[in-house]
């Protein structure tokens, strides 16, 4: 078989050795890509910062487009059929890593979660994960999703009702057109009907949030709780608005080592299909080679008083991924003096974040020794048995 030329964003974790034994790998800054870096390349594998278009395909002999993400609406679907160009995304690869990060949020900023009602806006891969885990908790979770019927998902209801609940989940994906476009779903009025206490945490796409409005909505009303992962636009977003959230991070919420190696490998099992060839490169093989990421936890000492289970969860939580790092990061990088000078400058600060992102491991590459007499008999069972929900190996 004739080697291949493959083009890939240098930020695709693992790409040559997925996809060295299929052909020649080249590996560029996604943000920057060019049709001059793709135009002899046979594949081309992405991100969602690379817009995969006519204007980057014209002239170019791809014929297979991987995007190593859950969504698509980075990618011209209609010119890539027009000209025969098969395309493949991920979906689901990082539906673990992002419902992570809402647990590290609520044990961040909303401690007491154990007693909150939850709202899913977006009840696919990423919000039907979430949906299931929290429905395994026995948390009260209402879900809005207009292409589910109550077949899928017998806690569907609608749009009004979510914005009722106490924490709301932004999941879905960004539409324009059709029957019910995302695209600034969330618009001034909906952000006004949250109520008091209401935390709002968008992991989805940042548009579906009309961000100018919520910037207005938080100048008026302290007692709302955001939290953005995701923003409008990306990476120059605006400044003032990352201020007034909680918590700020710059599209990374999927970003665990492990979500972002199955991506690859989703996209590397698709161009197999493809190719029609044997697959000889497994993601657990290559995982292997991580075992002394994996860490043992050990709770802290005990609090005295109030919700012994909510604050040891939490602890645990935060032991294996505190959110808070991340929103350390990013104010430190975007607010410094080297940002603050241009939008290029800020752009770029945005981009070397998710870049240099540090190694995140999901909670199954954590053990939780519960073996201290410290800790109260009567409460070790249902922690236990929460522990578990949320992923983390044990240690009784």
């Amino acid at each position: 078989m004739t080697r291949l030329q493959i083009v890939a964003d240098e930020n695709i974790p693992l790409v040559s050795e997925f996809f060295a034994t299929l052909g020649d790998v080249s590996t560029y800054p996604g943000r920057t890509l060019t049709a001059e870096q793709v135009k002899n390349a046979d594949v081309l594998l992405v991100r969602s910062v690379t817009p995969v278009n006519e204007t980057l395909l014209a002239g170019s002999r791809v014929q297979f487009v991987g995007t190593c993400t859950i969504g698509i609406d980075h990618l011209d679907v209609e010119y890539l059929e027009q000209k025969g160009i098969a395309y493949h995304s991920a979906p689901g690869c990082n539906a673990n890593s992002v419902v992570e990060y809402i647990f590290s949020v609520l044990a961040k900023v909303k401690t007491d979660w154990l007693q909150a009602s939850f709202g899913i806006i977006g009840c696919g891969n990423v919000g039907g994960h979430l949906y299931r885990r929290l429905k395994a908790l026995n948390l009260p979770v209402v879900c809005y999703d207009p292409f589910l019927t109550t077949e899928d998902n017998p806690d569907l209801c609608g749009l009004d009702e979510v914005l009722n609940a106490e924490v709301i989940c932004m999941h879905t994906p960004l539409t324009h057109g059709g029957e019910f476009p995302s695209h600034h779903l969330l618009d001034e009025a909906r952000i006004q009907q949250l109520k008091p206490g209401c935390l709002l945490i968008n992991a989805g796409r940042g548009p579906v949030v009309d961000n100018q409005a919520l910037k207005r909505v938080l100048q008026q009303r302290d007692d709302l709780t955001v939290v953005l992962d995701v923003w409008e636009p990306e990476p120059n977003l605006d400044i003032e608005l990352m201020q007034q959230v909680a918590l700020a991070s710059p599209h990374i919420a999927g970003y665990s080592y492990d979500g972002k190696v199955e991506g690859t490998a989703m996209i590397y099992r698709a161009l197999c299909r493809q190719l029609n060839c044997e697959e000889t490169v497994l993601s657990s093989q290559l995982l292997q080679d991580d075992n002394a990421d994996f860490k043992k936890i050990l709770p802290n000492e005990m609090p005295n008083s109030g919700d012994i289970l909510q604050s040891t969860v939490n602890q645990i939580i935060l032991q294996a991924y505190d959110v808070g790092e991340d929103d350390r990061r990013m104010r430190s990088k975007l607010l410094g003096d080297e940002c603050q000078q241009s939008s290029q400058a800020f752009a770029q600060g945005f981009d070397e974040l998710r870049k240099h992102y540090p190694k995140r491991r999901e909670f199954p590459c954590f053990q939780v020794d519960l073996s201290s007499e410290n800790f109260p008999a009567d409460k070790k069972k249902s922690l236990n048995k929460l522990l578990a929900t949320l992923g983390f190996d044990l240690t009784i």
